[in-house]
């Protein structure tokens, strides 16, 4: 074959694949099909993208909400900043309202790592402000009772209550799970500023509840949630702290002034882990 025969078929092929591509029915089923399978795909990655911004607010609402609460050992009304807290953590679960009607007739699990993180943090959030104003733990019953939203429906001008529906957001045992996992971190952190203002009784306090806690994390072991068991070893360093804590306060107490003890103990051990990140 010559150079000549050569470049003409070279241009009958290119002039065939041309004739396939121009013969190609704008209107074909399978051209519709793929058309609506696009829609499908970018309609779930909006709403995926909708989420994780949800979350996001969720995540520094709560956190803003922690913050706040580590202020009740150092102000004579701890009640103001219990209230000032409720109204946070009703602006958090109005956030999460919004995540129930994103997640309404979908597969929640299509959906979950993208609203997770600001989940946990939820509950780390409010699992601390019912220990502070409890002394106890809240349970997952509890946090799922109070996210109950009442919204309009879309389309009716009718009155409530005819015009509204409920939606509800059901928090996962894993995320609950990994909310109180978070919480001993800043329980440890309360026992620490709590020594420093001179409060001797809840060190032995959250020394307790944290042992209950390990202890049903241990039961749970390697059955529970991957991230469980990763966040077990954090729990149990802070557990350490706090008991550490305590065997400063009942062997050296009567030697260390009140306002040096949070020193001492500061020194003696980290407030911020690198596996739990600044908080």
């Amino acid at each position: 074959m010559n150079k000549r025969e050569g470049d003409r078929g070279s241009q009958r092929h290119s002039e065939a694949a041309q004739d396939k591509v121009v013969s190609t029915n704008p209107s074909s089923p399978v051209i519709a099909a793929f058309r609506v399978f696009q829609q499908e795909l970018d309609t779930k990655h909006d709403k995926y993208e909708r989420l994780v911004k949800l979350s996001r607010d969720v995540t520094i609402e709560s956190k803003r909400t922690i913050f706040l609460l580590h202020r009740v050992t150092s102000v004579p009304d701890a009640e103001e900043i219990l209230k000032e807290a409720d109204v946070k953590l009703d602006g958090v679960r109005q956030k999460i309202g919004q995540i129930a009607e994103e997640l309404q007739g979908e597969d929640i699990h299509q959906f979950h790592r993208a609203f997770t993180p600001g989940i946990q943090e939820y509950v780390e959030a409010v699992s601390f402000l019912h220990y502070v104003r409890h002394r106890s733990l809240i349970s997952l019953e509890e946090i799922n009772a109070r996210l109950v939203f009442m919204r309009a429906e879309k389309g009716s001008a009718e009155v409530p209550p005819q015009g509204t529906q409920v939606l509800t957001f059901q928090v996962t045992p894993s995320d609950y799970l990994l909310g109180v996992a978070d919480l001993t971190g800043e329980l440890m952190r309360l026992c620490i500023s709590s020594v420093g203002n001179g409060d001797i009784d809840t060190p032995f306090q959250l020394s307790q509840f944290l042992r209950q806690i390990h202890d049903g994390f241990s039961y749970i072991g390697n059955t529970g949630p991957y991230e469980v068991s990763k966040k077990l070893h954090t729990l149990r360093q802070s557990l350490g702290k706090v008991e550490d804590a305590c065997y400063t306060l009942r062997v050296r107490g009567s030697e260390i002034p009140k306002h040096m003890l949070a020193d001492v103990f500061s020194s003696r051990s980290t407030l911020i882990d690198p596996e739990e990140g600044v908080v």
